[in-house]
């Protein structure tokens, strides 16, 4: 697949997550209301788009998939501009849309009690909660265990993540869908903390979820071991077999003549 394709629909997917989501939370739709509008446009990209580009939508999880080998590191780069420049136009659209009106992107802030207070258990907050995002993610989508269900998975955990994490933090678990609004609002982007929290976090609950993947999945990896090193010896037996095909033919040739 190209990586003009893989760039565009991630840059359609995290607008579209960061303007849903955020959208929804500046018309006051409540902690539900936001859960089910993240959790539903994940599901959805992951059925629209999955097969393109895998519809991370989160630079965290493109992190945590190129650590798997799942995605190359040049594909991960490639994949973080287009996430972070969707979240800043969607957080941009939203802004110069509803401030004419006496509207503010102040609700759709990723900020919650732990976020001023307590940054550090905010960051563990962070963290715990992308490690449930990415767990699902690669045992669902990446081993393929979750079926035709795979993208609502991931979209339930999304939910469920915001649902406990919204009021502590603002439940990003994701590095873009934080910055593209705090350029015109909170958290702030000169706060060193702001990086601890909605980076390092996310960043570090992706890696632990890729350890406990490949710690819970050794077998899959040595039966791919053993398909690979079996391959050669069938095409040398093969190659056997039509050597010695010619030579069985030429005494019955011979019986002919006499």
């Amino acid at each position: 697949m190209s990586n003009t394709k893989m760039f565009l629909v991630e840059f359609i997917g995290t607008f579209a997550l960061v303007f849903i989501g955020a959208g929804a939370a500046i018309v006051g739709a409540g902690l539900l209301g936001v859960a089910l509008a993240c959790g539903f446009v994940l599901a959805v990209y992951n059925y629209s788009y999955g097969h393109i580009s895998g519809a991370h939508l989160n630079p965290a999880v493109t992190f945590g998939l190129a650590l798997n080998g799942t995605i190359r590191w040049v594909q991960a780069v490639m994949y973080w501009v287009a996430q972070f420049a969707g979240a800043a136009a969607a957080a941009a659209f939203l802004h110069y849309a509803v401030t004419p009106v006496g509207g503010s992107l102040a609700p759709a802030a990723t900020v919650g009690v732990l976020t001023n207070e307590m940054p550090i258990w905010a960051m563990v907050v962070e963290l715990v909660l992308t490690f449930f995002l990415v767990n699902t993610i690669l045992h669902t989508v990446v081993a393929g265990k979750g079926g035709n269900m795979a993208g609502w998975a991931v979209g339930a955990t999304m939910t469920f993540a915001i649902l406990a994490g919204g009021p502590l933090t603002g439940a990003s678990l994701n590095p873009a869908r934080m910055i593209g609004p705090a350029i015109f609002t909170e958290p702030s982007l000169t706060d060193v903390y702001t990086y601890i929290i909605y980076f390092f976090g996310p960043l570090i609950g992706a890696t632990l979820a890729v350890m406990a993947f490949n710690f819970l999945n050794p077998i899959e990896e040595e039966d791919y071991e053993e398909e690979m090193e079996a391959e050669p010896v069938i095409e040398e037996v093969e190659v056997k077999k039509a050597v010695r095909k010619p030579a069985a033919r030429k005494p019955a040739a011979r019986t002919a003549k006499k």
